[in-house]
């Protein structure tokens, strides 16, 4: 993952505690609309992808455990990790793109509100995504997989040869002389592994886009209903399809790129297929991105636009995060894909306790601040759930009580003590366990492993019934908190 150069420590820190008695009249505890429904707390535990799911997309035992340790600690909400809304192969990621899928998403529903004692809503994430692949071995690249064109012929001064000799050719030049042959597309197929985006539109799937999507995403928050989800969250963050939309990267020639007015009519009309396929009780909202930090990106000017006409719309929340592009993210191994959490944006997203001087807490809060204000002078109330860093009762009221936003997700928080909010209202937050935002937990995730957190994947090993990682060597799940009260 890329760091910054200055390279400065930041801790973690419990700040100042509240008694049970303060902790009950605060801001964080109190309850708070989400179009229809209520929230007990102000506590969001934001989408997290674990890898626990079967290849094939199905809840496993494991999946249950993680969420329900999550609802054990009773947060406000959880919004389940991005599940994809086709039904096509997406490796061990949870899939509703077919009615095979529900049966296991209901368990995962049932043993949230179960936990929870019926006090965490809970919604599920979802996602699409267009094809990557893993970066080639250059030699199977340029003998398999290279388009021969006449304009590589041209530059190789091999006009009349055919493809066979165009390829034994390319295949005697070394990487730097690649370049001046290849185009820059072809070179980043090469050197990253070829990826769709949604400019593709000679590609007539890329270009149906804005045909197919709101009908799948509409499918997929039916199915979510039936089985018991409180809402949906509409991925349109990070390096995804509907971000792509968003960006303004997005050059598409049709109504659905160019000016932001065109960038977000596709993520418009999704949200619209799903409010008029679901119903009045059921809650509908986004996670789209505050900025995306890559040069040419989408700015925060861009954003403020995009949260007031999803306020405008009727959105019943808004989640803001910010970078996770696969535009600057390091280069694969052979063999590997493509992380977009590897570059400076994948930094903004998820940054570390070796930061810059403004250090990994609050990175997206004054983004998020204005992106609210842009919407409350619209005359919308819409909710905001603001995440990044934020990890003690302190950080979390004050940017409630200043209306910087007002929900507080806290994912790396969860992830390391996920009975935090449950401490502090039984007067326990000084046994909080802080997250040291190391991350180790996105080190494991960018190599595809069980997520799990340092800080408590090695303590009692030997306990009965422990869920163990497929080597055996850490614990799934965090340590029950026996502690009485």
């Amino acid at each position: 993952m890329w760091k910054p150069p200055e390279r400065i420590k930041h801790t973690s820190s419990l700040g100042k505690v509240p008694s049970r008695d303060a902790l009950a009249v605060s801001r964080l505890c109190s309850p708070v609309k989400v179009g229809p429904l209520t929230l007990t707390s102000r506590t969001w535990v934001p989408a997290m992808v674990p890898w626990r799911a079967t290849e094939d997309g199905y809840v496993t035992d494991d999946v249950l455990a993680w969420y329900e340790r999550f609802a054990q600690g009773k947060p406000g909400a959880i919004v389940v990790e991005a599940t994809g809304v086709r039904d096509i192969p997406s490796g061990p990621l949870l899939r509703i793109g077919d009615d095979r899928f529900l049966s296991g998403l209901r368990e995962l529903v049932d043993v949230v509100k179960r936990a929870s004692d019926g006090e965490t809503k809970i919604f599920i994430q979802i996602i699409d995504f267009l094809s990557i692949r893993r970066r080639p071995d250059p030699k199977k690249f340029i003998q398999s997989y290279l388009a021969i064109t006449d304009e590589q012929r041209k530059k190789l001064g091999f006009e009349s040869a055919g493809d066979d000799e165009v390829r034994a050719a390319l295949m005697k030049l070394p990487h730097e002389q690649l370049v001046s042959v290849l185009s820059p597309r072809e070179m980043e197929d090469l050197d990253y592994g070829a990826r769709e985006r949604v400019t593709d539109t000679h590609l007539p799937h890329i270009q149906n886009l804005p045909e197919v999507l709101p009908d799948f995403f509409a499918s997929a928050a039916v199915r979510a209903e039936q089985v018991g989800f409180d809402g949906v969250e509409l991925h349109y963050a990070h390096a995804y399809t509907m971000a792509s939309f968003l960006s303004a990267k997005n050059t598409r020639d049709d109504d659905y790129g160019g000016v932001k007015e065109n960038r977000v009519r596709l993520p418009l009309e999704v949200y619209q297929a799903v409010r008029e396929a679901t119903g009045d009780k059921f809650a509908v909202g986004c996670r789209y991105l505050a900025e995306e930090c890559i040069e040419g990106g989408s700015t925060l000017a861009d954003s403020m636009y995009f949260g007031v006409e999803f306020a405008k719309a009727g959105m019943d929340f808004i989640s803001l995060s910010r970078g996770g592009k696969f535009d600057d993210a390091a280069q694969p191994k052979v063999g590997w894909s493509a992380y977009p959490y590897t570059g400076p944006s994948g930094y903004e997203c998820m940054p570390q306790n070796l930061s810059d001087a403004f250090g990994p807490f609050g990175r997206n809060l004054h983004a998020t601040s204005l992106i609210r204000r842009a919407i409350r002078k619209a005359g919308k109330i819409t909710p905001i759930v603001v995440a990044g860093g934020i990890h003690n009762f302190e950080m979390a009221e004050n940017i409630l009580q200043n209306r910087d936003a007002d929900i507080i997700g806290a994912a790396r928080q969860s992830l390391a003590d996920p009975d935090w909010f449950l401490k502090l209202k039984r007067g326990c937050g000084d046994d909080i366990r802080l997250c040291e935002y190391t991350n180790y937990c996105e080190g494991l995730d960018q190599k595809h492993k069980q997520v799990t957190c340092k800080l408590w994947d090695r303590e009692e090993l030997n306990e009965p019934d422990v869920m163990k990682s497929e080597d055996g060597k850490r614990r799934l799940i965090a340590p029950e908190w026996r502690k009485e009260n």
